[in-house]
């Protein structure tokens, strides 16, 4: 997850819902996290679980304004499961894990305000 548009850009061209069913977006369990010195920008790999069939999928995300790796696991995020997998640096990132900017543009993770089975679809 890296920092992108803002909240004062015009949104994108609309697109139909045939195209948003493309993109699947679930909700799963961060299992473990730990630091990522390594990455040219601060950021934090994170395997999350989606349950069956999915299962354990690993990312590197941008979110260390506000969440430490020890503090991670047991959350509920969701997540971009359909996107290629995507080399960051030694690590192999196959999701991303979603969030909005906040008034600095530093990342808040989106997650679902109640207790949701792993590997529901976003609708």
């Amino acid at each position: 997850m890296s920092k992108s548009k803002s909240a004062d850009e015009a949104p994108e061209s609309e697109i139909g819902f045939a195209d948003f069913l493309k993109v699947d977006i679930r909700v799963g369990r961060i299992l473990q996290a730990e630091a990522f010195p390594e990455a040219r920008k601060p950021a934090i790999k994170l395997w999350v679980d989606f349950g069956e069939p999915i299962g354990l999928r690993k990312t590197s995300a941008q979110i260390t304004k506000y969440y430490k790796p020890e503090e991670l696991p047991g959350r509920q995020v969701l997540a971009v499961v359909n996107f290629p997998a995507k080399q960051i640096g030694k690590f192999m990132s196959e999701i991303l894990v979603l969030g909005v900017p906040d008034a600095e543009g530093e990342v808040v993770m989106l997650a679902p305000d109640r207790e949701v089975p792993l590997g529901g679809r976003m609708y």
